[in-house]
C-alpha cells in the first residue's frame, strides 16, 4: 500500500467462499443500526435463522412421527380396513421423509463443516426445509384423515381434512407468497428503491 492509496478496511472485504451471485442489499441485509451487512454476516445470519426454524419443525415432526409409530402396536389397529391401513402407510412414509428432510441440514453441516461452503449449505438447507415443510403438511393431513375417518362417519372426514389442508396451504404458502409479491410491488412503486 502506498501513501496515496486509501487504507483498506479488512473487515469489510468479502472472502471468496462467502460471495454469492446476488450481492444486492435487501431490507433483510441491513443491521439494526442501518448499516448493510457483509456477505459473510448475511450467510451466517441466514444459517442461524435456518437452524432456529429447523429446531421448531424437527420437534413437531418427531413428536408426530413417534405417535404414528406407536399406532401400529395398538389393539385398534388390527381392526382398521384396507383404506385406513393405506392411509397409515402413506402417513408413516411422509412422516419419515419429512423427518429426513428437516434433519438433513444438521447432517450437511457436520459433513461440510470447515469446508468454506456455508453459502452452498444455506441454499441447500433452505430447499430441504421447504421440502420438509411440504412433507410435514402432508403428514399432518394424512394423520387427520386417519383419525377423522375412524371417528367421523361418511364424507365429513374428507371434507374436514380438505378444509384443514386448505388452511395449511393459505398459512404456510399463499400468505408468504402474497407478502413477497406485495413487498416487490411496493418496491417497484417507490422511486427511492428504483434509483
Amino acid at each position: 500500500m502506498t501513501m496515496t492509496e486509501p487504507p483498506v478496511d479488512r473487515d469489510t472485504r468479502t472472502p471468496p467462499a462467502c460471495r454469492t451471485g446476488d450481492d444486492s442489499v435487501t431490507d433483510d441485509d441491513v443491521t439494526r443500526d442501518d448499516r448493510p451487512e457483509s456477505a459473510r454476516d448475511r450467510v451466517n445470519r441466514r444459517w442461524q435463522e435456518i437452524l432456529q426454524e429447523t429446531r421448531v419443525a424437527q420437534t413437531g415432526v418427531q413428536i408426530l412421527f413417534g405417535f404414528l409409530l406407536s399406532v401400529a402396536f395398538t389393539p385398534v389397529f388390527r381392526d382398521l380396513g384396507t383404506f385406513d391401513r393405506a392411509v397409515y402407510v402413506a402417513t408413516v412414509v411422509t412422516g419419515a421423509s419429512a423427518t429426513a428432510a428437516l434433519i438433513a441440514p444438521v447432517s450437511l453441516h457436520r459433513f461440510l463443516s470447515g469446508q468454506r461452503m456455508k453459502d452452498e449449505l444455506v441454499g441447500t438447507a433452505h430447499k430441504l426445509m421447504m421440502c420438509g415443510m411440504v412433507l410435514l403438511a402432508l403428514t399432518i393431513g394424512c394423520t387427520l384423515l386417519l383419525i377423522l375417518h375412524v371417528v367421523v362417519p361418511g364424507l365429513l372426514a374428507e371434507l374436514l381434512v380438505g378444509g384443514v389442508m386448505l388452511w395449511f396451504a393459505l398459512c404456510w404458502y399463499a400468505l408468504p407468497l402474497w407478502l413477497r409479491h406485495r413487498s416487490g410491488r411496493r418496491g417497484d412503486d417507490d422511486p427511492a428503491v428504483r434509483e
